[in-house]
């Protein structure tokens, strides 16, 4: 009896696959014994790394530059020529905060019939930098400066009061 040739290849066809489970249930074994995809993804970062680029701040001894329009500290401007604080004590920054984290205190002084500023309190652990408060001022008190080290290990040193944010930031120098 002779078999025909559709039979024929349809065997061989099989054979065929049975070999190709074979040698993809080998190849899987082989990659995750000698841990291909590892190797794969350490070429892969290490092809892009080239010493030559590598670059090292030398962060406490150089101060980097912050851009232009960077937003940190706050700092309560004050008029040269009087040494008075330019705070007139609208609260417009206070209102205008979405955090609700400026207090201005605030009395009315019967000579002159003006607001006279008596507390300022900013906590800097709640603000998000957003420039708001700086925006509403109308007297351009209130500014965000370029100081970036504001780190306390209290809470406590997170709320500025006046007299702090009168002397504003004061970056700390690092010597060797």
């Amino acid at each position: 009896m002779r078999t025909s040739p559709a039979v024929i290849c349809v065997t061989r066809a099989l054979t065929i696959v049975r070999c190709a489970d074979r040698l993809g249930v080998m190849n899987a074994f082989l990659s995750r014994l000698f841990l291909a995809d590892f190797w794969k993804g350490l070429l892969l970062t290490f092809r892009t790394q080239n010493p030559k680029n590598v670059y090292t701040e030398q962060y406490p001894q150089e101060r980097p530059m912050v851009a232009e329009r960077y937003r940190g500290a706050p700092r309560l401007n004050m008029n040269p020529e009087t040494g008075e604080t330019l705070c007139i004590s609208c609260n417009l920054c206070a209102l205008a905060c979405p955090e609700n984290l400026i207090v201005v205190g605030w009395h009315r002084d019967d000579a002159t019939r003006r607001k006279v500023l008596t507390t300022f309190t900013y906590d800097t652990s709640r603000c998000m930098f957003c420039g708001l408060c700086e925006d509403a001022c109308p007297t351009d008190c209130l500014e965000l400066t370029q100081d970036f080290e504001m780190a306390s290990y209290t809470r406590e040193g997170a709320i500025w009061d006046r007299h702090r944010l009168e002397e504003g930031p004061t970056p700390a120098r690092y010597t060797r």
